[in-house]
């Protein structure tokens, strides 16, 4: 049996770290997606004020299995 699958882009961003930016960019992905079965982290960026860092934003790949 053969599958098709689809990507999609999700920008996340989080004050705390990347980390929490991608655990929360992937949560809302699979909340909505459904048979996510990758992602791919193609960009970290990072939000800058008055010298300090006040934000993380990671762009991310999903890939999931069409029905």
């Amino acid at each position: 049996m053969s599958s098709i699958a689809r990507v999609t882009e999700v920008i996340a961003r989080s004050t705390k770290s990347f980390d929490d930016a991608i655990e929360d960019g992937v949560k809302r992905a699979t909340e909505t997606l459904q048979n996510v079965t990758s992602v791919w982290i193609q960009d970290q960026t990072l939000d800058i004020k008055n010298n300090k860092i006040v934000g993380y934003k990671v762009a991310m790949k999903v890939t999931f299995i069409l029905k």
